[in-house]
């Protein structure tokens, strides 16, 4: 099995504004790292908690495809029209940007954080017509098994995104092990680990660890204790 990344928490750049605590596996904003551009089509991997009453003002986004997973607490986005779109915990979203929207994002609530995950990937379609998904998710289609929450236009599980990718929700019982099985040749699978820990092959994950292999039809996990994670499958040679 190769491993071609491995991400300790750690090792995450942390970018504190205060109002925002942004940990960044991957090249972002101010912080840059050669080493860490992307994993394949997987470019962004954010780890985002935003207090109380505060967000993101407007913004411009194209020629990505942005998923949005709330860990806790709501996001509202609003668009420049003025409509509104609220996320929870226990809700997805998938927004194919194309040729560009523009939206603000803001914690819901005044009282309590948000912390949500922020992933983007590059699409294979450039300039396509700007699209939004939600969707609600029921945990127990993902104990002990992959629940699929994005996959390509064409094969409609979950949201579709522009590209040759899938993006999976996993909750492992202590002691449970599972196999993930590629769904299309070359492609690079990469694992981050939301709460728990974990072991595929020799190595130890906890949380907010990440973990990338390529060359690999079958990946298996298997958890030391119970166990949430993501888990992304996406292109990798015409991304290096």
């Amino acid at each position: 099995m190769a491993t071609d990344f491995l991400h300790r928490s750690s090792s995450r750049h942390c970018s504190d504004h205060g109002w925002l605590k942004s940990y960044h596996t991957f090249s972002y904003a101010e912080y840059y790292h050669p080493d860490r551009m992307n994993f394949g089509a997987l470019r962004v991997l954010n780890d985002d908690i935003v207090a109380g009453g505060q967000g993101f003002g407007n913004h411009p986004h194209e020629n990505m495809e942005i998923i949005c997973i709330p860990l806790a607490g709501a996001l509202v986005q609003t668009d420049k029209s003025g409509s509104s779109c609220v996320i929870s915990e226990g809700e997805v979203q998938v927004i194919s940007a194309g040729t560009g929207i523009s939206h603000s994002e803001m914690n819901r609530n005044s009282d309590q954080d948000l912390k949500f995950l922020n992933i983007w990937m590059y699409p294979k379609i450039m300039n396509a017509i700007p699209k939004y998904e939600k969707m609600s998710l029921n945990e127990s289609d993902r104990l002990n098994c992959f629940q699929t929450i994005v996959s390509p236009t064409e094969e409609g599980q979950g949201m579709s995104v522009y590209q040759d990718a899938w993006v999976h929700l996993s909750k492992i019982e202590k002691g449970v092990d599972i196999n993930y099985k590629l769904r299309k040749k070359d492609n690079g699978v990469y694992a981050f680990i939301v709460s728990g820990m974990l072991k595929v092959r020799d190595t130890l994950l906890s949380a907010r660890d990440g973990i990338g292999f390529c060359g690999n039809k079958i990946v298996s996990f298997k958890a030391e204790t119970d166990t949430e994670m993501v888990l992304l499958e996406v292109p990798l040679s015409q991304y290096k």
